[in-house]
């Protein structure tokens, strides 16, 4: 039988508010290149078997992990914001409140999640539009996903596509470039098919 306490690895200059519910096997604080980054990580989390967190973190309140989560260096991250079993969230990302990151989805460096964002299992971001070339890590861009947006299971987003506020992407999607506001795209390349205001779903009590 597993002591928790002791299975926790937790480094110098991690900062962590209470209450805080950690499970077995939980890094905290993990150098990135020998540097020793002071990580704070807000009251309320819940970080469950197997999750990883590298130091230089800056995580508000109410962080939720799945088991197996790995959030890598220097990221900027906002309140009551969940992160599915098996994600990997790389360095230098900023994501804001309330968004939600389903299982196995992959956030690579430089990516934007605004407020309230929901990103579909198995969701891969890109930032490399070509991979190994000269120059490749220094014209690294990842994507913009907009304030409310959802992007469904298994869609792939490009380097630098901006996918607009409250736009919706289908399950499976190949996105190539910028999504309005408000538009539902589809398809490998995704397309335009009609906005979420089509939705009955997601019309607001007493539209029509």
């Amino acid at each position: 039988m597993t002591d928790v306490e002791t299975s926790i690895l937790r480094y110098p200059n991690v900062e962590i508010g209470e209450p805080a519910t950690l499970g077995p096997f939980v890094v905290l604080g993990e150098p990135a290149s020998g540097e020793s980054l002071s990580t704070y990580i807000g009251p309320g989390a819940v970080i469950r078997s197997h999750t990883v967190i590298y130091a230089g973190n800056v995580i508000g309140a109410g962080l939720q992990t799945g088991h197996g989560v790995l959030v890598r260096e220097s990221n900027q991250i906002g309140n009551q914001v969940s992160i599915g079993s098996h994600s990997v969230i790389e360095h230098h990302v900023t994501i804001g409140n309330g968004v939600r990151i389903h299982s196995q989805a992959f956030v690579p460096e430089f990516s934007v999640l605004e407020d309230e964002c929901w990103i579909g299992p198995c969701v891969c971001l890109t930032n490399s539009r070509y991979p190994r070339s000269a120059g490749a890590k220094e014209a690294l861009q990842g994507p913009t996903i907009g304030r409310k947006a959802r992007i469904g299971a298994g869609a792939v987003i490009l380097p630098g596509v901006k996918i607009g506020e409250e736009a919706l992407v289908g399950a499976g999607a190949v996105v190539t470039r910028d999504v309005p506001a408000g538009a539902v795209v589809v398809g490998n390349p995704a397309r335009l098919i009609k906005t979420v205001a089509d939705i009955p779903a997601y019309r607001k009590e007493g539209e029509k």
